[in-house]
Formats: C-alpha cells, sequence, structure tokens
C-alpha cells in the first residue's frame, strides 16, 4: 500500500500550503476509519440501544461527506451569529452549514432547538456525522459533530475558531452530554 504522502504527491496535492496537506491526510484517515471508530465513554441521555439502530436522515456516504467538510472547516473564526466559511460561525451556525452543505438537510438555528432535531442515540451506538449536544443545569449550551475516535469539531467561543476536540478531554468530559442522529 502507497503511503499517504506519495498518494498525496500522486493527487497533485504537494505543492499546496501544509495545512490542506493535513486535511486532505486527516480526510482519507477518517473516512477509512468512519465504520470502524469505537464510541467514547462518556455519559449521555436516553437513546436507541440494546443493538437497535436509531434512525437517520442521512446516508452513510452522507454522514462521511459532513464529517471530513466539518473537519475542513477547522480554523475558521468563530463569529456569533456566522453561519458561512467567509464570516465565520458560531456552534449552531456551523453545524447549519455543514449539514447543509452536505447532506442537503437543514437542521434548526439555535442550540435549544437541536436538541429536539432528530433521533437521540445512546453513547455506545454514535457514529460520525451525530451531533453533540452539551448542558449546563438541563439546559443545552453548547453543540458539535461527532467524527469519530471520541473527537467533535465545533465553534467554541469569542475570539476561538472552529477546532477539533476530544470528548474525553479534562474540559468536555465534566460536561452533561446527549448525542442526536440528524
Amino acid at each position: 500500500m502507497p503511503s499517504t504522502a506519495s498518494f498525496v504527491t500522486s493527487l497533485g496535492l504537494a505543492t499546496r500550503p501544509a495545512r490542506l496537506f493535513s486535511i486532505v491526510c486527516l480526510g482519507l484517515a477518517l473516512q477509512w476509519l468512519v465504520g470502524c471508530g469505537t464510541a467514547p465513554m462518556t455519559r449521555s441521555g436516553s437513546g436507541y440501544s440494546d443493538g437497535v439502530e436509531a434512525p437517520s436522515r442521512l446516508t452513510p456516504e452522507q454522514a462521511g461527506d459532513v464529517t471530513i467538510y466539518a473537519i475542513g472547516l477547522v480554523g475558521t473564526p468563530y463569529r456569533y451569529g456566522g453561519n458561512t466559511p467567509q464570516s465565520g460561525f458560531d456552534c449552531s451556525g456551523l453545524i447549519g452549514h455543514v449539514y447543509q452543505t452536505r447532506a442537503h438537510v437543514a437542521p434548526p438555528r439555535t442550540v435549544a432547538r437541536l436538541n429536539g432535531w432528530g433521533n437521540p442515540v445512546a453513547a455506545d451506538r454514535i457514529r460520525s456525522g451525530d451531533l453533540v449536544l452539551f448542558s449546563q443545569r438541563d439546559q443545552v449550551t453548547h453543540a458539535g459533530i461527532y467524527v469519530g475516535q471520541g473527537r467533535f469539531v465545533h465553534a467554541p467561543s469569542t475570539g476561538g475558531e472552529v477546532r477539533l476536540d476530544h470528548l474525553g478531554s479534562k474540559y468536555w468530559a465534566t460536561q452533561q452530554v446527549a448525542y442526536r442522529r440528524p
């Protein structure tokens, strides 16, 4: 099997900036891992379990496209109310843009409404393309897109930028979390 670097070179991407190289490599790796990722070790509210798969509006291909596209937006500036790569994103604006662009599905615009969108998913059944919703005192305050291997993409806060974080990190592991499948 050829190395990732030789594959990227064969695609003519070797002359592009290092960021594009990293995104392509990460995208290829995630595309390969989409079907074999493991669920994160986190808490979750109610959801489908006992081997029952939560229904989804997305095909597996659309879920993969959502995942790869979301990762490609890492580094885009945060902007409250933002919903495009040019203007920046807040967390729900990022989710709306990614799902509309890659899956032609329009999620609600606020995190409060995202909490009722799609179907609940148990922590042991989460897969790439699902939503990760964080709550404080039973009120949803933040959301992101799960991309596999315990990681999610989100637009965290004013002055920040879209980033890839791990659900098991010190901060996120202390939050109440629920998962939803669009």
